[in-house]
This record gives C-alpha cells, sequence and structure tokens, in this order.
C-alpha cells in the first residue's frame, strides 16, 4: 500500500465506533453481507437498451452469492430472443458480481442485471422472509401454463379503437362486441395448451379446438371480430 506523505505524517487516531455492515434479510435471516457468498436471494428486475425499443424481466436465483436459476424474458426485439438464448447459458453458475460484470449481449439484459444486482445485495428479494428461500425450479411458476411468459398485447388507434391481439390467456382469436361496439369479452386460443395436445398425440386442427376459450361476455354479443384482421 502506498500512502501520500501528507498521511505517512498523520498521527493515528482510533476509528472508534464501528459496527459493521448494517443486516439485511435474507431467506428468513439477517445477515451482515461483507462478501459475495453472504447474498442469497430470489428476485426479480426489468432492464431496457439505450433506445428502449425493448425490455427484459430478469429472474434470478442465487444462493451463496451464485446465480442458481435464471429466467430471461424479453419483449420488442428480434434480436433479444438470441441474446436472451445466451444469457440464459452465460448465468447460472456466476456470482451476482460476474454476472454483473460479463457482456449479456443484449443492453437490456445488462440494464436489468444490474437492476437485480443493486435489489439482491440490499436485501430487496422476494425471498426475504421465506425461510430457505424458494427452491431451485422457483423461476418456471412466474411463466403461464405451457411454460410461456406472461404476455399482453394491445393495439388501439383513435379513428379504429383497440385491439387485444394476445393476453395471458393465450392469443386472441376473436373480440366480442355489444350493440355500441365497445369490447365485452373475447376468444383466444392458449398456444402452451395447443403445444401439450399435439404432443400426446392430437392432430393440429383438433389440439387447436381444445385449446380454445373464452372470457367475459362473449356469448351476450352481437358480433364477433378478427381483432387482426377486421
Amino acid at each position: 500500500m502506498i500512502y501520500s506523505h501528507e498521511v505517512e505524517t498523520m498521527c493515528p487516531i482510533a476509528q472508534g465506533v464501528a459496527h459493521g455492515a448494517a443486516p439485511i434479510p435474507e431467506e428468513a435471516k439477517w445477515v451482515k453481507a461483507k462478501e459475495i457468498k453472504d447474498i442469497s436471494g430470489f428476485t426479480h428486475g426489468i432492464g431496457w437498451c439505450a433506445p428502449q425499443q425493448g425490455t427484459c424481466k430478469l429472474t434470478l436465483n442465487v444462493k451463496e452469492g451464485v446465480i442458481q436459476e435464471a429466467l430471461v424474458e424479453t419483449i420488442g426485439c428480434s434480436g433479444m430472443t438470441h441474446s436472451a438464448a445466451m444469457a440464459s447459458e452465460i448465468l447460472p453458475g456466476r456470482t451476482i458480481l460476474e454476472a454483473l460484470n460479463t457482456d449479456l449481449v443484449c443492453d437490456a439484459i445488462n440494464t436489468a442485471m444490474r437492476e437485480l444486482f443493486l435489489q439482491i445485495v440490499y436485501g430487496r428479494s422476494q425471498s426475504a422472509f421465506s425461510e430457505g428461500g424458494l427452491v431451485v425450479g422457483a423461476g418456471l411458476e412466474d411463466l403461464g401454463k405451457g411454460l410461456r411468459s406472461q404476455v399482453g398485447t394491445m393495439y388501439g388507434t383513435l379513428a379504429k379503437g383497440p385491439r387485444y391481439l394476445e393476453m395471458t390467456d393465450g392469443y386472441v382469436t376473436g373480440l366480442a362486441l355489444n350493440e355500441d361496439n365497445e369490447i365485452i369479452g373475447y376468444k383466444f386460443v392458449n398456444f402452451g395448451k395447443m403445444m401439450d395436445f399435439i404432443k400426446a398425440g392430437d392432430d393440429a386442427n383438433t389440439a387447436f379446438e381444445k385449446a380454445q376459450g373464452q372470457y367475459g361476455r362473449v356469448d351476450d354479443a352481437v358480433k364477433i371480430v378478427d381483432p387482426r384482421k377486421e
């Protein structure tokens, strides 16, 4: 250690009170974190790229400083999906400090990692008061049925009004309208269920029919319109 002349000529004075790090909640314990291995937690964070064209929701399960599980969900940019594929390989097994300083290919994913790092090291995790934390695999519980991200895609114009395109329920196939052309419900097909039916042996048309559903007052509709064509 090299000291300046001014510091070397100073007389030593005791620091006095030094309580160390303030304790943070981690998996139902109060921890004074001094090293990366002292950090555990399960949490989520959102990141965005510089042009704000796309966003990433990142979910991490950290045990003793090491990422055991990562869920990478992206929307808004086609290239992000490939970056997410790489990030899902990169993140597990790295410490949160390594992950913070690793190129996760996409700025939105890198930003999400930064936001998660801040949450976890300050004790703001979803599992802060869960004894033993959350099991590895809890990240999949964030997904909808059929292990698909819960996505909402809506579009609207002043001239023609709203269009529901995709809900957590699934891909919207029809909008139910009343006599005033107001939306009172919608019909959908759940692609996750549809793929499960196909994998179980159903042909595509049968699987498509079995995976359909509806929400709201569809039966009271004056007409059903295709949100992508009408």
